[in-house]
């Protein structure tokens, strides 16, 4: 058999296990989540619900890390998915890392010699070809280049274009059949989120690209001496081969390393916060990929120290009204200002059509009364019964869920699900709103404070459209008392306050699918741990 037609077989074949696989999981999940519960089995689903996802996730995670490819990628996007997945999955899918069997050199070096045109004796003084990290696109080797400069080198993996051609052919099947489960199609436009995903991956394979970015980072951080993003060597990269200055110093998870080197954890927590925020409000330009293995520490000596860049193959680019609306929920949390952050959910589009904003608003209102300001070790002392209280109050609310992550803030929610994590892995004490607060200010400040005439204009301006909306929003209401759809909600009693207070933890937990599409969601990541 000629080598081509058995790379054909290899790909029919990956193509029908991936189908398969998912085929089973679609069909168990109709069994038990849809016949069980018309046929009135529906309390034995329930109860068997968390652990059969758990199987689920972990025999997905073991294909993906079988697979590599698309595959692990699209578990790493799932796991941020917590507005559309059960907890029991995307906690399963979390640890899945980008690493896989290392490809030999042996293949490697054809790729880097044919695209740069040199021999690799050549082209470098020495090339080690013991791998320094081996991803399910690409793999990284340490080198030399004649003048002695120390660089890393990226190669993409042989044929790996192919593999992607037939991994997004089936995740297109995949999707067509998810599109059949209500429940998800209504909270993401499915076809969406596959060209998005889509998008990134050709891009995160095309290294020119990445080196443009890698640029453009450099020129953004250029005035933070705190900052080190790696140089790149242009003459020694390509499509397929990018060659950068040798930066992996101390991995940003090697906490032991780090205080031995005479860095404070807390300090590379907020630090890596704050460049995260410029990022995100004042630039809308994120490096969307920030997992321990890109992310290092830079001991300089006497007591300094640098935060360390690498790989910029996946990024995020915020449309102005994205960016505004986040904007407005950083400002929000930072200053408590419920309506503020009502409008920027509306803004940004994490509400489904027909959402109750007067519920929401209360379930916000009573979240910032009691979480505003708590650090993780205060979060996690929180009593449980208080979110069994809460779904008893609040039934409808969690029944209803009536939030989506929209297609433009997919990568963000992933970014800062996992941004928030490593902040609380190096510092349990941090705390959201005090590491917030200044960005809220600062960028009310540049909003002028509402004391200019520009700010007083909006201002007149806002409560004009306000004053224009009530007949139809009158009508609305008429309309809903006229067909019993209206429920009246009486004000409380001092001991219904009290219950309302008692309810707050579980509300924030109920916000997790909203904050997932923007810096929100670190506060859900630091209060559901």
């Amino acid at each position: 058999m000629k080598h081509g037609e058995a790379t054909g077989g290899r790909l029919r074949l990956r193509h029908a296990r991936v189908l398969a696989f998912f085929a089973r999981i679609f069909l168990t999940a109709f069994v038990w989540d849809i016949a069980l519960r018309r046929i009135g089995l529906g309390r034995l689903s329930r109860r068997t619900a968390g652990s059969r996802y758990r199987t689920w996730a972990s025999r997905y995670r073991a294909l993906a890390a079988n697979l590599g490819g698309v595959w692990i990628k699209v578990g790493q996007f799932l796991s941020a998915r917590v507005d559309v997945l059960p907890e029991a999955v995307t906690a399963e899918l979390a640890g899945l890392q980008d690493e896989v069997a290392p490809e030999p050199a042996e293949r490697l070096i054809p790729v880097i010699e044919s695209e740069l045109g040199k021999p690799v004796t050549v082209l470098f003084a020495d090339f080690d070809r013991q791998p320094l990290a081996s991803a399910s696109l690409g793999q990284v080797h340490r080198a030399h280049l004649p003048d002695g400069s120390a660089v890393v080198i990226k190669v993409q993996r042989p044929g790996i274009e192919a593999i992607l051609a037939v991994d997004l052919a089936a995740l297109q099947t995949v999707i067509a059949w998810l599109k059949r489960f209500r429940p998800i199609a209504r909270r993401a436009d499915l076809d969406a989120l596959f060209r998005e995903f889509s998008r990134t991956l050709w891009d995160e394979i095309d290294y020119i690209k990445e080196a443009a970015n890698a640029r453009r980072f450099a020129e953004m951080f250029a005035a933070q001496a705190d900052v080190r993003v790696p140089r790149v060597y242009d003459d020694h990269s390509t499509r397929r081969v990018l060659t950068l200055e040798d930066v992996y110093f101390i991995k940003i998870t090697d906490y032991g390393a780090i205080e031995a080197a005479g860095v404070s954890l807390r300090e590379v927590a907020a630090r890596l916060f704050r460049t995260y925020m410029h990022q995100i409000f004042e630039v809308g330009f994120f490096h969307a990929d920030p997992h321990p293995g890109n992310l290092f520490v830079e001991a300089t000596g006497g007591g300094t120290w640098r935060l360390v860049f690498v790989d910029f193959g996946m990024v995020g680019q915020l449309t102005p009204k994205a960016l505004g609306g986040l904007r407005d929920m950083a400002i929000a949390l930072g200053t408590r200002d419920v309506d503020r952050l009502m409008r920027a959910y509306e803004q940004t589009g994490v509400l489904l059509p027909g959402a109750d904003i007067e519920r929401l608003r209360q379930a916000e209102a009573a979240m910032f009364q009691r979480l505003w300001g708590k650090s993780i070790q205060e979060l996690i002392r929180i009593h449980p019964s208080e979110m069994r209280q809460f779904a008893a109050e609040f039934r409808d609310l969690m029944y209803e869920m009536p939030f989506q992550v929209p297609t433009d803030l997919i990568f963000l929610g992933r970014c800062v699900a996992i941004l928030s994590g490593m902040c609380i892995g190096l510092d349990p004490e941090f705390n959201l709103f005090s590491e917030l607060a200044p960005y809220a200010r600062a960028m009310l400040t540049a909003e002028g404070g509402g004391m200019n005439l520009e700010s007083a204009l909006e201002w007149v301006v806002e409560q004009v459209r306000i004053l224009a909306g009530l007949p139809s929003q009158l009508d609305r209401v008429l309309g809903r008392i006229e067909r019993g759809e209206l429920t009246v909600i009486a004000r409380a009693a001092p001991e219904l306050q009290r219950q309302l207070e008692r309810m707050t933890t579980a509300i924030n937990r109920l916000v997790l699918a909203v904050l997932a599409a923007a810096i929100v969601l670190a506060l859900i990541f630091l209060s559901s741990r």
